[in-house]
């Protein structure tokens, strides 16, 4: 997989602008910068993510099952409505 483009990146910056995610402290460019960041580390990391996960389950589910598992059990450890 690749990092998101940068289109799709600023997709993801405005609707996380739009919900209020980014603190009043930080300004946008700034909070744009954290974006990519994380962009690059879920793509830098997702090799670990991957093998880390159990069979049957690593072999049987698709990329975008991954993606939702990693994404739903981040949300509620920190208290987000999934």
């Amino acid at each position: 997989m690749t990092v998101l483009s940068d289109p799709d990146r600023a997709t993801v910056w405005r609707i996380l602008m739009e919900r209020a995610e980014c603190p009043g402290t930080v300004v946008k460019a700034d909070f744009r910068a954290a974006v990519n960041a994380t962009d690059d580390w879920i793509e830098a990391n997702s090799a670990a993510f991957n093998s880390a996960l159990p069979q049957p389950y690593r072999g049987a589910a698709s990329t975008g099952q991954k993606a939702a598992l990693l994404a739903a059990i981040a949300l509620k450890k920190y208290g987000r409505d999934i």
